[in-house]
């Protein structure tokens, strides 16, 4: 089996329906502004179009993916401006898989052992819990899992990554708090590989109070594990809470400047009706959703598929 081959795989029905009933508000709030600006139309016309603008904005897909989510649609009824409401919600549909796919076209999962992760993302975001999730995951597949509590700033961090660790039945290298960040990923990097690991998780701290410090301290912990294993890591995921809107597009925009992001995992979708956000931070940022939290159980951080994410938006 490949390290990866999780990804190839459509969610099964149970996660599906986790999917359904984690997205239950933004459907309920998105759904319900969206038929309201389709009943009875049977053009798309200008006030439509308006209409449609606002929905998209106020369910935090971000003004600029509205923007060009409207002109895809502009240029596609161009033609016949005449259609049902089935068609405009399919027309939706497809653009926003569209979007989706653009960038998840992106994702390469190197099949290199062990396959190193540097998780990044304020505090309060729900990365440490990510991390103990994502290990879980990977743990059910069969892979043999190492964590590295590099986010040494916070003794309370580094004592939640142990406790995962022990929860998961996985193994933990932490120094305590106030140590070398950087020493302690280049010490689980270099225990994952002498102990036949195929994937390192590498958590880091969460503070954005100085931009050219995180920066550095970003590309410090980069350069020691590459030093260990070539081109580690070979993902840096950063970690959104899909709750806070327009919050997280500004961390998505601080943290893509800081070091070169190349994942997302967005958190607590199953508490928020913003869920658009995930299709606006992608398509502005260029960066591909891996992974969506849609529950606090152990198994509720589920690996994205852009189809089934829409469809479940659309369905009433």
């Amino acid at each position: 089996m490949g390290l990866f081959d999780i990804f190839k795989k459509k969610p099964s029905e149970e996660q599906q329906e986790k999917l359904d009933k984690g997205l239950e508000k933004t459907r309920g709030s998105f759904i319900s502004k969206l038929s309201k600006a389709v009943v009875g139309k049977s053009r798309v016309d200008e006030d439509f179009l308006d209409e449609l603008e606002e929905i998209l904005i106020s369910s935090d897909v971000g003004v600029n993916t509205t923007v060009k989510i409207i002109d895809r649609i502009e240029d596609r009824v161009s033609r016949d401006k005449y259609l049902s409401s089935e068609e405009l919600n399919l027309m939706l549909k497809e653009e926003m898989v569209e979007l989706l796919a653009e960038t998840e076209a992106s994702i390469k999962n190197n099949e290199v052992r062990p396959y190193v992760i540097m998780v990044v993302g304020v505090n309060g975001v729900g990365k440490t819990t990510t991390i103990g999730k994502l290990s879980n995951m990977f743990k059910k597949q069969g892979l043999k899992v190492v964590l590295g509590a590099a986010d040494t700033f916070r003794a309370a961090a580094v004592d939640q990554i142990k406790i995962w660790g022990e929860r998961v039945g996985v193994d933990v290298v932490a120094k305590g708090m106030n140590t070398d960040p950087a020493a302690v990923a280049f010490e689980a990097v270099k225990y994952g590989a002498e102990n036949n690991a195929d994937v390192v998780i590498i958590d880091t701290a969460g503070r954005l109070h100085n931009k050219v410090n995180l920066m550095n301290e970003l590309s410090k912990i980069k350069r020691v594990m590459d030093k260990q294993i070539a081109d580690a890591p070979h993902e840096v995921l950063l970690v959104l809470d899909a709750s806070t809107g327009q919050n997280a597009f500004e961390q998505a925009k601080q943290f893509t400047a800081a070091t070169e992001v190349s994942a997302l995992a967005l958190t607590k979708l199953d508490g928020t009706a913003k869920g658009g956000v995930v299709i606006g931070i992608s398509d502005q940022f260029n960066v591909p959703v891996k992974y969506i939290g849609v529950g606090e159980q152990m198994d509720d951080l589920q690996i994205f598929d852009s189809s089934s994410f829409v469809n479940s938006l659309f369905n009433e």
